[in-house]
């Protein structure tokens, strides 16, 4: 960075001098503004994971359409206002961490690259042995590798070729640009649809899509049938059996029964092959038929929903039946799938993100917020109105009836309430900041500060207490309760986090897990309890 810039972050960090050696940050170097969004966006991160503990990760992001009343009206409401818009706040915050370090270790003098390195290792393997052990819709991992491209990032700003880039300004237009980037696709995509589609096309289109529905349920009703036949078969060769211990049959008689019913066995299984390969496997020499090409679109939906509820089966049977290590053991498979979309994930969405908040740090807002209040006012108005109006909007139109038959509106649906995701985010950031330059309102929500400062701990402790209740190997109540009352869970855990933190963080400076993580990256055991 230029000598300018990092005087510029320095004193904006804290009012007084800073440590000569490079230790963990003190409880009075801290920005309070930033534990109390922590621990708000520990809440929210509770809201929408709590339904995960209790459903397969297997359909992640979509909407349990089997929920009716007081159930189906919360889990409408978090989608709408809580999905997808808390982990990007956490995001937001994880850059600001970062330009506090950064600053802290430029203004002690010390390297930094390879201490926030063992810092992100050690992320990642906390969220890998989170995913293994606990839980597999851990998010630390993510955050992890997104933070070693942070680091990158920065790394490459102090090359003389891009030293012009090393400034506020530059993170701001570069966090905003990349974020923009899927929304502009997105929206060039649909003008492109709009120009080269007239209402002919999307007739034609629409029909179309209903004929493929209608044979994808005819599809499903023959396999239905078949799985019956092979249940029914199945039945008469196990009371065959049975018949063996106790029946005066003559076993020629008992033998040749037993083969005729595996060989209807055999027939059911031999149909049911040719049902799911018979239209797949025709002639491609002749040109199909409009009625062959709606079957082939038929099939290949079905095959695909029937491996997916292949995957939630063997997720439900190993949360629900299994033992802890059978359960650890699809864990470890699910997360060897996962983990091949991290690196994707961390760099569109996260790091982005990351450079916005390390934007809100170097810029000195986050310091000195309450000189911001009117801009603080602005995004929380904009922000909280337009995105509850896209989130609202994009819910409805992808959640109709109508959507499963027409990929157009399906597709409209899910692109707003993506976009609106972002918005609200930025809304829910600016309201918070807004509240906190009230003296009021800074007293009330100070009591998530601690909650916030021991995020990783509190974070953990939601899969420890979960997979307790919901579990098979423990509680085993998965799929059991349903999330109106889930809510009740919800808010007794951040009753007792709220409780919890305050009384840990009275006697200790660092939350267990926080302590462990420094620890480790600093590579020496720190003073835990306060002086």
């Amino acid at each position: 960075m230029s000598d300018a810039h990092t005087d510029s972050l320095e004193s904006n960090t804290a009012q007084q001098s800073l440590p000569e050696k490079f230790a963990p940050i003190t409880v009075a170097e801290r920005i309070d503004a930033m534990d109390i969004l922590r621990g708000l966006a520990l809440v929210g991160i509770l809201l929408m994971n709590i339904e995960w503990f209790s459903r397969a990760l297997t359909n992640l992001g979509s909407q349990d359409t089997s929920l009716t009343g007081l159930d189906h009206a919360i889990g409408w409401l978090i989608r709408c206002f809580v999905e997808g818009k808390f982990y990007k706040l956490f995001a937001l915050l994880f850059g600001m961490g970062f330009a506090v370090m950064l600053i802290r270790a430029k203004a002690a003098e010390r390297p930094f690259g390879a201490w926030f390195s063992r810092r992100m290792l050690v992320l990642i393997a906390l969220g890998i042995l989170h995913m293994v052990f606990l839980w597999g819709g851990d998010i630390l991992h993510d955050y992890g590798v997104a933070g070693l491209l942070l680091l990158g990032w920065v790394t490459l700003l102090q090359k003389p070729r891009f030293k012009k880039y090393d400034n506020p300004n530059s993170f701001f237009k570069l966090s905003i640009v990349w974020l923009s980037v899927p929304i502009l696709l997105t929206v060039m995509g649909g003008i492109s649809f709009g120009l080269f589609n007239d209402n002919n096309d999307l007739t034609t289109q629409w029909q179309e899509q209903i004929q493929v529905t209608e044979r994808v349920n005819a599809i499903k009703l023959e396999h239905e049938t078949l799985l019956q036949q092979k249940t029914e078969a199945l039945a008469e060769v196990t009371a065959t059996e049975r018949l063996v211990e106790s029946s005066t049959m003559p076993e020629t008689n008992i033998t040749n029964t037993m083969q005729e019913n595996i060989a209807v066995t055999d027939s059911v299984n031999i149909n049911d092959e040719l049902a799911t390969t018979s239209d797949i496997n025709k002639d491609n020499s002749t040109e199909l038929t409009a009625e062959e090409l709606i079957d082939l679109q038929a099939q290949s939906i079905v095959d695909q929903q029937l491996v997916m509820q292949q995957e939630v089966d063997k997720e439900i049977t190993a949360f629900t039946t299994g033992s802890y290590w059978q359960a650890t053991e699809f864990r470890l498979n699910f997360t060897l799938f996962m983990l091949m979309f991290t690196l994707p994930f961390a760099f569109t969405m996260l790091l982005p993100i990351f450079i916005l908040g390390y934007w809100l740090v170097s810029s000195g807002i986050m310091q000195n917020y309450h000189q911001h209040a009117n801009a603080f006012k602005i995004m929380a108005y904009v922000g909280v109105g337009l995105g509850a109006v896209l989130e609202v909007s994009g819910l409805l139109v992808a959640q109709h009836p109508a959507a499963i038959e027409i990929m157009l509106l399906q597709g409209v649906g899910e692109a707003l309430f993506f976009i609106g995701q972002f918005v609200m985010t930025v809304g829910y950031f600016g309201l918070v900041m807004r509240l906190l330059t009230h003296e009021k309102w800074q007293k009330r929500l100070a009591v998530f500060a601690p909650m916030g400062r021991m995020a990783l701990t509190n974070y953990i402790m939601h899969s420890i207490v979960l997979t307790s209740i919901f579990y098979g190997y423990a509680g085993g109540y998965f799929g059991e309760i349903s999330r109106a009352p889930q809510m009740l869970l919800v808010l007794a855990i951040i009753i007792f986090q709220l409780l919890f933190s305050r009384w840990w963080l009275s006697s200790y400076s660092f939350g267990p897990l926080e302590w462990l993580w420094r620890c480790l990256s600093y590579k020496k055991l720190q003073p835990m309890r306060i002086k």
